[in-house]
């Protein structure tokens, strides 16, 4: 595999990647490709059947919030009961929309409600200060809030649960990596910390949507991939995945190679459809 991971271990068993894997496996069949910015479609014309990914990192809307510029630390501003007008556009002629999100909202953020700042997350400014998982309940209650009123969308909708970094031997800004090329066993880590946190938080909101959407007769359902996904810090590119000629100085311990790992959601989802399989909470 060009610039890939010399190892291969990584390839066995189990957002955009999740869609790449997915058109990987339809490989054998004919298809045309439409992008537009972070938005791409698959479609396959002999199946009637269209795949996609609507790019939206906090799922409601955002803008840049810093005046040195936006990279990758950079201050933004989050509208928490907004959704995000990149998917809300387009969300309605979908039978099925996975959703997911996870490691933008631990960067530096302002947050907004109801038309003003209720205060931010790692800011370092005077005002009110938010854990993470604030912003990350209100995103999700957001969106699914947003899709029970509208009033043409019919699908099903999976909530996929939030895949963690497998950074070791520092934070992903002071020297971290992912050199590891096996899978944890379940005696060597556990669901706890602020993998836990974020992933209840999801769960709940899920829940609270479920029961909800009852009453249009809607579908909110769980693709529970955190934990298996726990268990592979060999999964990520770290620093391969790119020319040698870049200049890398950060693991990415974040991705995920393909293939590899997430190949698993795949796998999962198609479970979850032709059976109707629901998991215990």
């Amino acid at each position: 595999m060009k610039f890939g991971r010399p190892d291969t271990e990584f390839m066995n068993g189990g957002g955009s990647l999740m869609l790449v894997s997915c058109s990987c496996l339809m490989q054998l069949s004919s298809w045309s490709l439409l992008e537009a910015n972070y938005f791409k479609r698959y479609v396959y014309n002999d199946y009637n059947f269209t795949i996609a990914t609507l790019w939206s990192p906090f799922l409601v809307k955002s803008r840049d919030a810093d005046h040195r510029g936006h990279d990758i630390n950079s201050l933004m501003s989050l509208y928490l009961d907004e959704p995000d007008e990149a998917w809300l556009t387009q969300v309605e002629q979908f039978d099925y929309v996975i959703v997911s999100a996870g490691q933008w909202f631990f960067r530096p953020l302002i947050y907004h409600e109801n038309g003003r700042v209720i205060g931010c997350h790692k800011c370092e400014q005077d005002m009110t200060s938010f854990v993470t998982s604030y912003g990350y309940r209100k995103a999700f209650r957001t969106v699914f809030r947003t899709l029970r009123s509208l009033k043409n969308y019919k699908g099903v909708t999976f909530l996929r649960t939030f895949s963690p970094s497998h950074f070791e031997n520092g934070a992903w800004n002071e020297g971290g990596n992912c050199v590891r090329t096996s899978p944890f066993t379940k005696e060597e880590t556990k669901l706890d910390g602020y993998v836990l946190e974020m992933y209840l938080t999801q769960v709940e909101e899920l829940k609270a949507a479920e029961e909800q959407g009852l009453q249009r007769g809607l579908q909110f359902r769980l693709m529970d991939t955190t934990e298996a996904m726990l268990l592979r810090p060999d999964g990520h590119p770290n620093f391969y995945g790119h020319s040698p000629h870049r200049n890398m100085t950060l693991a990415d311990c974040v991705h995920w190679c393909l293939p590899g790992p997430i190949d698993t959601w795949n796998e999962i989802l198609l479970y979850m459809l032709k059976t109707g399989y629901r998991p215990s909470r």
